[in-house]
């Protein structure tokens, strides 16, 4: 196992047991003591976890973590959100995908479909659309590279998505909070706050763990958001709230 992906995989047991050991996740992850604790310290400098004597818990305030650990992180969830947002996607689309780690599990879906037009700003996502070779347009809008999210921000990012009108943005989270609203750690959201005002309709896509969760960036208000795309560790109150505020909720997994 690669480390970034160990690393990604410890902040999900941590998201499950809240604290543990260092014996502990060498047991469960097969690999020694040593091997754990650089993990550990890596991701403490990063702000991901806080070390305790004799233990390790998450920081449930973590940071922007890197995309590539991001990836890893409640995969098999993301899967399925993405699997059910790509059911929005139809021949004629013109779509915006942010670079976030659920909206990048969209692109498999992706190969279907030979009239569409997509503008991200992740370079991962253009790749791996790329790779796809079907007949579609795909756009970036340039800008200055961050390499923690592989994508573009800064100004002319932010005014190349003003250039364009699109029925769709698909888009991700770092915290859903019910107040607050759509937000992330990510200190240049101006290029996401330019998305949503470039798409007809916002598709949020948001595991179960980031609700009740505030990010220190606000992208749009929840009054923005036109769908909601989750698990089914989201609390029924929760989907009630979001249900009364006029967003249609959908749950994956569910029929």
């Amino acid at each position: 196992m690669k480390p970034v992906q160990r690393q990604a995989l410890i902040l999900e047991y941590l998201q499950g047991k809240g604290r543990t050991t260092v014996e502990e996740l060498s047991a469960h992850f097969d690999t020694t003591g040593t091997t754990i604790r650089k993990d550990l310290s890596l991701l403490q400098q990063q702000g991901a976890v806080i070390r305790t004597y004799g233990g390790v818990m998450l920081n449930r305030d973590e940071g922007d973590q890197p995309i590539d650990r991001k990836t890893f992180i409640n995969s098999d969830k993301k899967k399925q959100i993405a699997a059910r947002a790509a059911q929005w996607v139809f021949e004629g689309d013109s779509l915006i995908f942010d670079a976030g780690s659920t909206v990048q599990q969209m692109v498999p879906h992706l190969a279907k479909f030979n009239n569409i037009t997509v503008m991200t700003n992740s370079l991962t996502i253009v790749n791996e659309l790329v790779e796809l070779n079907n007949d579609q347009v795909i756009l970036m809008p340039g800008g200055t590279y961050r390499s923690t999210s592989a994508s573009f921000h800064g100004s002319l990012a932010e005014a190349a998505f003003s250039h364009f009108s699109f029925d769709k943005l698909f888009i991700g989270a770092d915290g859903v909070d019910l107040t607050a609203g759509v937000t992330t750690f990510n200190e240049v959201f101006a290029v996401s706050q330019a998305m949503c005002r470039a798409a007809q309709k916002i598709i949020l896509l948001v595991d179960s763990s980031k609700f009740g969760r505030k990010s220190p960036n606000v992208v749009c208000s929840l009054d923005s958001v036109d769908v909601l795309i989750t698990d089914s560790g989201i609390a029924d109150d929760v989907a009630t709230q979001l249900r009364e505020r006029g967003i249609n909720v959908i749950i994956a997994g569910d029929k």
